[in-house]
């Protein structure tokens, strides 16, 4: 057992925030968390956070997920003092950190994404990690299932993940895996280019379109500049800011800020 005392993190803002889809609040008010093939419990009470891990697996793991080296109270305090809707939604959602999460699974999981909502996303994800992810064992004898890779997906008929929920999405994911198992679309790459290059290669993935590439390069390639807009976040523009975000004043950031807004619309 890991405990931190942490400044601007909160378990229950992350899970709620729409990025992940395999964190989940339990009913003793823990948090069980899957990344990839890795499972941690964690709990929070105020700025003190334990994480049921070895220090080990934290900090060659788990510290880089969370993004606990960023300070997110410069973040915070970058904000417009004369923009009182986003002073408000920076306050409501201040322990929001932009994961570090796969990037094979942020493109599935967004793939999945389109047109849907956070519960059956979620739902998607487990039916798809329960019929071809590997069965895993945690130390405390927790039975979970990894994320499945490519390969074990390509082979499949385009319609084949419908029955796991995915609808129309199924081709989507399929091609993508196949694309991946192969070679022909080189997942080492993207991290290794910069946030317009790495958009515009995940452009060129069937089913993928700028809001979802948009996704990718913020939830997993950590490219924090990355300002995804959904039917959420278009709302807001067109209400408060006249359709169009001040993307210059926050450069370099502006995707925190998206966290930001985007948790304060769902909150609502």
């Amino acid at each position: 057992m890991i405990k931190k005392t942490i400044e601007n993190f909160s378990l229950a803002q992350i899970s709620a925030s729409g990025q992940c889809f395999r964190m989940d609040e339990e009913a003793d008010g823990s948090f069980r968390i899957i990344a990839g093939d890795k499972l941690l419990t964690a709990r929070q009470e105020g700025k003190e956070v334990e994480f049921d891990c070895s220090e080990d697996a934290f900090e060659g793991f788990w510290r880089n997920y969370f993004d606990l080296d960023e300070d997110y109270g410069k973040f915070i305090a970058a904000v417009d003092k004369n923009d009182a809707f986003l002073a408000n939604a920076v306050k409501k959602g201040s322990g929001i950190r932009i994961l570090k999460q796969d990037l094979w699974e942020m493109i599935v999981s967004f793939l999945i994404s389109q047109q849907n909502n956070i519960t059956r996303i979620k739902r998607c994800i487990n039916n798809i990690s329960e019929k071809y992810g590997e069965e895993m064992t945690a130390e405390n004898g927790m039975k979970y299932y990894a994320f499945p890779m490519p390969e074990a997906m390509a082979d499949l008929p385009e319609d084949a993940l419908m029955e796991c929920n995915l609808g129309y999405r199924s081709k989507y994911v399929v091609r993508t895996s196949k694309l991946v198992a192969s070679g022909d679309f080189k997942l080492d790459e993207l991290p290794k280019l910069g946030y317009e290059e790495a958009r515009e290669r995940l452009l060129g993935l069937y089913g993928v379109g700028k809001k979802v590439a948009e996704c990718i390069c913020l939830f997993s390639l950590h490219h924090i500049d990355a300002f995804p807009i959904d039917t959420h976040i278009k709302q807001v523009l067109d209400r408060e800011y006249a359709g169009s975000f001040p993307l210059e004043r926050y450069a370099g950031f502006a995707g925190v800020m998206q966290q930001y807004i985007f948790f304060n619309e769902l909150e609502k």
